[in-house]
């Protein structure tokens, strides 16, 4: 399990410096603001220098599937940071949003690139169920996003991805939020449903012939496709221009070809896949000149 996490924590600090920001998740400073274009925070417009700007740094602690259609979980811990100039909002986010910055940016419609990080399955994660099979390497998943706001108070967000290290599949999700601010809090509540090709499904729930007859205990399968519906609610508590604490709870379930995977069924693992995290935000001012 230790190596796991290592290789999840380590993997996922990789990427925040490559693409020098942090996730961009949930709404961190001030308070809501109100008008026609999404929901996200502001700088109080009284107190902003235009020759100064913004930095948050983040902490986040998530539990989460040891990878995909496991029955156990691990917790992962990873730092991130956002930096923008005051006066300039911040985008409101979810949790399980890609790691993404936008390369065009309006109040109704933003586009750019993002890139996840699939936890690996080895071996050593669970000697007695996984004897016999290959082991599935962490998977990098560049690729592209966008968003849209068909109204103040719903985000609709899609992702496309390719697999290029891990595994060579092509992947996606879909997501809306409802966002309901409240005060210092902003709920959010909505759908995820998330595909992938049959290359992605054969790497994390196929069994070949040749584990199948090591294993023992399993028959071959040759999942077409991979398909997975959720749901995945967020609250964050923005006290002060300073901190903001956000916790959340996400469900999915695995279904289709790749839900009837052995791999994906007791003792060897579950198609009921539950995600839970806490992530603390500290922001502070900088002038541009440093």
């Amino acid at each position: 399990m230790l190596r796991s996490l290592r290789r999840v924590g380590s993997s996922i600090g990789a990427l925040v410096l490559a693409f020098g920001v942090a996730p961009t998740r949930a709404a961190d400073l001030g308070t809501a603001a109100s008008g026609s274009g999404p929901v996200f925070t502001r700088v109080d417009p009284g107190a902003v220098d235009p020759s100064t700007w913004i930095v948050t740094v983040s902490a986040s602690l998530q539990a989460i599937p040891r990878y995909p259609g496991a029955s156990d979980y691990a917790a992962v811990g990873y730092p991130g940071i956002d930096i923008r100039k005051a006066g300039e909002p911040r985008r409101f986010s979810t949790p399980d949003d890609g790691f993404s910055f936008s390369l065009y940016d309006d109040p109704v419609f933003r586009i750019g690139p993002t890139a996840r990080i699939v936890p690996g399955r080895y071996y050593g994660d669970d000697r007695r169920h996984l004897f016999g099979f290959r082991d599935a390497r962490i998977a990098l998943e560049p690729g592209v996003f966008a968003e849209f706001y068909p109204t103040s108070f719903i985000r609709t967000r899609v992702e496309a991805r390719q697999g290029v290290y891990g595994h060579h599949g092509t992947v996606g999700s879909v997501a809306a939020d409802y966002l309901m601010p409240v005060g210092q809090f902003l709920f959010s509540l909505g759908p995820r449903f998330n595909i992938g090709d049959a290359s992605y499904a054969r790497t994390y729930f196929g069994v070949s012939p040749a584990e199948a007859a090591l294993n023992g205990r399993v028959t071959p399968y040759n999942p077409g496709s991979f398909y997975a519906a959720g749901v995945l609610g967020a609250v964050t508590y923005t006290p002060s221009e300073t901190w903001a604490y956000t916790g959340y709870a996400g469900y999915t379930r695995i279904l289709g070809a790749s839900g009837d995977s052995p791999l994906v069924r007791r003792p060897f693992g579950n198609p009921d896949q539950f995600q839970f995290g806490l992530k603390i935000d500290y922001a502070f001012r900088m002038p541009a000149q440093f």
